[in-house]
């Protein structure tokens, strides 16, 4: 019998909150009168995700595999690239036993989105939403978030071999 091998990696994004762009966390739009700004579509927990697992896979991060200067991620849906994320894992051995987040925004509130993004999630890595877990939290007005200047989301996954 052969021992299981388990990791752990951690993400970590934030985007600048701007006029004339939707918001979307989770690969869920979220009404909000400002979007966050990036080459993609800009989902800091998505990105956050990305590292977690690329990172506890050694597998580099999120910009070393889809760069912000490659024309074929401008604007994309952060769920194909979490996908990306997904397939490369299982390509090398590994499957997803949870990932836990937290998002950093004084506003808009987000407790009423949760489950969704959790369902979109789960749909997405091919796991139960039980194996999600986000969380937000404001800053109590205190830095960049709590000025309402930008929004930022960490991450942390739990893997395991499959070989």
């Amino acid at each position: 019998m052969t021992a299981r091998s388990l990791r752990i990696g951690s993400g970590y994004d934030v985007h600048r909150l701007v006029e004339g762009r939707r918001l979307v966390l989770g690969g869920m739009d979220i009404p909000f009168e400002m979007g966050l700004l990036g080459h993609s579509d800009a989902d800091v927990l998505i990105h956050a995700i990305c590292d977690a697992l690329l990172g506890a896979a050694a597998l580099g991060d999120i910009g070393g595999h889809f760069p912000d200067t490659a024309e074929e991620y401008k604007d994309i849906d952060s769920c194909r690239l979490l996908e990306k994320v997904r397939q490369l894992l299982m390509d090398v051995g590994w499957r997803i036993i949870n990932v836990d987040c937290t998002i950093i925004a004084q506003r808009p509130k987000l407790a009423a989105y949760i489950p969704a993004m959790r369902a979109k999630l789960a749909q997405t890595l091919i796991i139960e939403p039980e194996q999600i877990s986000i969380k937000a939290t404001t800053t109590e007005g205190l830095g960049f978030a709590g000025r309402g200047e930008g929004i930022a989301s960490q991450a942390i996954a739990l893997i395991e071999s499959i070989s």
